[in-house]
């Protein structure tokens, strides 16, 4: 079995942000079975048609990490119920072609998604991603996703703490991923 190579999108910017560091327990538990990189978007500018063609640089370099990969796992916190202005920016560009008339990397790709928010776990956000992905004609694993409630002690210390059935719940994920991209 070859190892797959899975992409990994944090829906914030934010170094230490909760995303991040349930991304870091995802890639612990893929282990050797995954190569795993994770985007750097923070060059990508604002979505303008006029700006569209030639693609600027940084665009370019996400558009290839994406084609590159076997599959996508995105880690999304929920900004009043649904998506944050950066990820969808990005996501607004991957949705375009590098050349008029070309497929976009993002059509056909395999992709799942998780997050950690308030005290409903990313759902609202998690469905918006349902209809928004669908739309961009990814190959979505819909189940099992994971979303973690947090509570007021994890946003006082920042810090990400699973429950045993979370740890569980995100590890079959991984491995339903894994599953999926064969």
């Amino acid at each position: 079995m070859n190892q797959k190579r899975i992409l990994m999108i944090i829906g914030s910017l934010r170094k230490e942000s909760f995303q991040r560091q349930l991304a870091q327990l995802a890639q612990e538990m893929l282990g050797e079975r995954a190569e795993v990189a994770f985007l750097d978007y923070t060059q990508v500018p604002f979505f303008n048609q006029d700006m569209e063609f030639p693609v600027p640089l940084p665009v370019a370099q996400v558009r290839e990490a994406v084609s590159r990969a076997d599959g996508v796992w995105l880690f999304v916190p929920e900004y009043n119920h649904s998506l944050p202005g950066v990820l969808k920016n990005l996501l607004d560009w991957l949705s375009r072609p590098n050349q008029p008339g070309e497929a976009t990397c993002l059509f056909g790709k395999p992709v799942t998604f998780s997050g950690a928010g308030g005290a409903a776990g990313t759902a609202c956000v998690q469905d918006h991603l349902m209809m928004l992905l669908s739309v961009l004609g990814m190959k979505m694993m819909a189940v099992p996703r994971t979303g973690i409630p947090l509570s007021p002690e994890a946003f006082k210390s920042n810090c990400l703490s699973l429950t045993e059935s979370q740890e569980g719940r995100l590890r079959k994920q991984a491995e339903a991923f894994l599953t999926f991209l064969d």
